[in-house]
């Protein structure tokens, strides 16, 4: 992803991370109430911030300001040869969080998670809200689940299998090229991804598996949804990602192609067509965070 793909949004704020990457935050920023909610976009896994360009504008549309970064290794932050694993991922969305509330300070934040950055930002906001820290406002996760392998049904050893496999040649080959699944990514994205599809437990440095535990503590809105279509993240698998956080505020909502106004969704092709849902999430971001 290049530059010029951004070059619609705005240029919001640069980031800095704990172990001293910087990166930027491109958006879209509405000039309206500054009391509205900001909606902070953490990717799926292989994916460039600027694919979500169009949702930025459909957000934008709806009323709020919305924000995306790349995760390391994607879009503008090339493959430097350095590992990463979930424990970074996470790292950079707390430091891309504190970064919208030094430009926002009046704003609630909402984190929009997509696949794997849904599951990020649950972790974020459990670790944060253990430590006192601010967190998000409300997380809205669409398309996201856990990669628990029995979640999957009939699908589950083919899941383990190929998740043995995606570690093996990662270590090997200092990295994942993306075949057929997930983009090129580090060794330890991959073991963390491998992790939590076999056991059904996300691990994180220095908590290791008691983020577990964090995860049921966590008091906030959550919005789960399914996209019509989606055979990434399966109804069952969603349930499975939902459950470790009982103590939120849990809505469901269903978003189908009808909705959309096209012929079909998928795990990715929703964000090419998220009026609704951009209207969707701003009312709900809006309704939740309003105390």
């Amino acid at each position: 992803m290049t530059t010029a793909e951004y070059a619609e949004l705005e240029p919001l704020a640069e980031v800095h991370s704990s172990d001293g990457e910087r990166f930027p935050l491109h958006g879209l920023r509405f000039g309206g109430e500054s009391e509205r909610p900001v909606v902070l976009i953490a990717s799926a896994m292989g994916t460039p911030g600027g694919f979500y360009r169009r949702l930025i504008r459909e957000l934008h549309g709806a009323g709020v300001t919305a924000a995306v970064y790349d995760f390391r290794w994607q879009g503008e932050r090339a493959p430097d040869g350095r590992s990463c694993g979930y424990r970074e991922l996470v790292d950079d969305l707390r430091a891309a969080l504190a970064a919208v509330r030094k430009e926002f300070p009046t704003s609630p934040v909402v984190v929009l998670g997509h696949s794997l950055g849904g599951q990020l930002a649950l972790l974020q906001a459990a670790e944060s809200a253990a430590a006192g820290d601010r967190g998000p406002d409300a997380v809205a996760l669409v398309a996201s689940a856990s990669v628990y392998h029995r979640a999957f049904g009939l699908r589950s050893p083919g899941m383990l299998a190929f998740g043995t496999f995606m570690v093996a040649y990662a270590t090997v080959r200092g990295r994942w090229p993306g075949f057929m699944f997930g983009g090129v990514q580090p060794p330890g994205v991959i073991r963390d991804w491998a992790f939590q599809s076999r056991t059904g437990r996300y691990r994180l440095p220095p908590h290791g598996e008691s983020v577990e535990e964090r995860l049921r503590e966590l008091r906030l809105p959550v919005l789960s949804v399914s996209v019509e279509g989606d055979s990434f993240a399966p109804p069952r698998a969603q349930a499975h990602l939902c459950a470790k956080v009982p103590g939120a505020e849990l809505e469901h909502w269903h978003y189908t192609a009808e909705l959309a106004g096209t012929d079909r969704l998928d795990h990715f092709r929703w964000a090419r067509h998220g009026g609704a849902l951009a209207r969707r999430v701003t009312e709900w971001a809006g309704r939740v965070t309003a105390a």
